[in-house]
């Protein structure tokens, strides 16, 4: 059975999202991109079937707490202490509650951190006015990891339960953000869940970001299945099997 991602968003706007407040479930330092805190929301517009944060992001009522933007940077400028220089949102999607994304950025930025924002893209691909906000921080910070699930529209479905046409959607993100004026590589790039794929499909993927621009193939960020004992679960769930998938305490420096 599918759904539609955008249905999706409303209802999981209307539980987590009050004005500029978005609603967390945790902080916390993490050792990605170098080292990095993340502010972990609830509340995704996908139901990807290997999704890490699934106990979490799924369930909008889950426990939690509504933060406004000042509220959110403060316990990130805390938990960052002296030494970490960069902020992001995961977990759920950030881009659901966007006004809250926008000034948590803007807070982030001004104060001196570099951001990221991990998004699956179909809010950015539907709305251009959200790439021209997001565009705003040229050149002061910004990254925009867009991650693509899986590497054909077939392969979109199969992973997430959505209509296939929202993968295309997710590429769409990328082109929006890239024509609102972000650079390629540093600031805007395709993450890739590749434990699926054949290599027919990722060639396939190639071809279709090389349509975008030329030089995005050459800046896909590989993301591989890792193997909680929660994720396994849901794996098994929803009988999905891997080709490449690797144990948390066995994950490759490359991908870290």
């Amino acid at each position: 059975m599918t759904y539609d991602p955008l249905m999706l968003t409303n209802i999981v706007e209307r539980e987590t999202v009050r004005g500029y407040k978005r609603k967390y479930f945790r902080f916390r330092r993490d050792r990605w991109y170098g080292g990095i805190v993340t502010g972990d929301v609830v509340g995704c517009n996908l139901r990807c079937k290997f999704c890490w944060a699934w106990r979490f992001t799924w369930n909008t009522r889950v426990r939690g707490k509504m933060l406004t933007p000042q509220e959110a940077f403060h316990i990130m400028k805390k938990k960052a202490g002296s030494r970490i220089k960069k902020m992001r949102l995961s977990g759920g999607e950030p881009t659901i509650g966007f006004n809250h994304l926008i000034r948590l950025i803007e807070l982030s930025i001004n104060a001196g951190y570099h951001f990221v924002i991990e998004t699956n893209g179909i809010l950015i691909g539907l709305n251009y006015s959200y790439a021209r906000e997001i565009s705003k921080f040229h050149g002061q910070g910004i990254e925009v990891r867009v991650s693509i699930k899986g590497t054909s529209p077939e392969e979109f479905t199969r992973l997430t339960g959505a209509p296939r046409e929202y993968w295309f959607t997710q590429l769409r993100a990328l082109e929006n953000l890239i024509e609102a004026g972000l650079s390629v590589g540093d600031e805007v790039y395709p993450a890739v869940m590749l434990s699926f794929s054949t290599k027919k499909n990722v060639l396939y993927l190639k071809e279709k970001l090389r349509e975008i621009d030329e030089n995005l193939p050459e800046y896909i960020d590989p993301e591989y299945v890792i193997l909680y004992p929660h994720v396994e679960y849901l794996l098994k769930v929803m009988k999905l099997k891997p080709k490449i998938a690797y144990r948390p305490d066995n994950v490759p420096e490359e991908l870290i």
